[in-house]
C-alpha cells in the first residue's frame, strides 16, 4: 500500500475515534461519504444523513465511554479504496482501565475522491469470544499499553 494512502486512512480512522471520544456527532458524520454507512455495536444501521441523527441522541442521553484502539492493518483494495481493521476497547467515564465487556473489532472501508478520503462503511462488532475468556484477556491486554499514562 502506498505510504500516503495508508497514512490518510489511519488518520481518517483516528479522527473518527476522536469525534466519538469528544462526543461530536457532527464531526463523526462529516467523515462519511454522502451515502456512507455506520453499523453500530448494537447492530443498528445508519446511512448518509441518518448518521448524525443516530449519534446525536447517544451523546445527549448517555455518558459514553472513550475508545482506545490498535490498528491491525490497512489494505489497499484498489487505487482509491482501502480497508482498515482494528481492535478497540472502551474506558468508561471515570475509570482507568478498559472494560473487557465492551471490546470490539472495527472495520472501516474508505474511498478517496478528489483528494479526500471518506468512510464508505464503518462497522463496530462486539468481541465477546463466547466460551473463550483467554481471548478476551488477550484482547484487553493488547490495548492496555495504549492507555494514557495519567489513567
Amino acid at each position: 500500500m502506498s505510504q500516503p494512502a495508508d497514512a490518510a486512512v489511519r488518520d481518517l480512522y483516528a479522527r473518527l475515534l476522536d469525534g466519538w471520544n469528544r462526543r461530536s456527532a457532527q464531526d463523526m458524520a462529516a467523515l462519511f461519504a454522502s451515502d456512507g454507512c455506520l453499523i453500530g455495536f448494537d447492530g443498528s444501521v445508519a446511512t448518509g444523513t441518518e448518521i448524525v441523527e443516530h449519534l446525536a441522541p447517544i451523546f445527549a442521553d448517555h455518558p459514553t465511554a472513550a475508545y482506545v484502539a490498535k490498528v491491525r492493518g490497512v489494505r489497499l483494495l484498489g487505487p482509491t479504496t482501502a480497508l482498515l481493521r482494528a481492535i478497540v476497547g472502551m474506558i468508561p467515564p471515570g475509570a482507568g482501565d478498559v472494560n473487557p465487556a465492551a471490546n470490539a473489532h472495527q472495520t472501516l472501508l474508505a474511498e478517496e475522491a478528489a483528494g479526500t478520503w471518506r468512510i464508505v462503511l464503518f462497522q463496530n462488532t462486539p468481541a465477546q469470544y463466547h466460551g473463550r475468556p483467554h481471548l478476551v484477556e488477550q484482547h484487553t491486554a493488547e490495548l492496555r499499553p495504549l492507555l494514557a499514562p495519567d489513567r
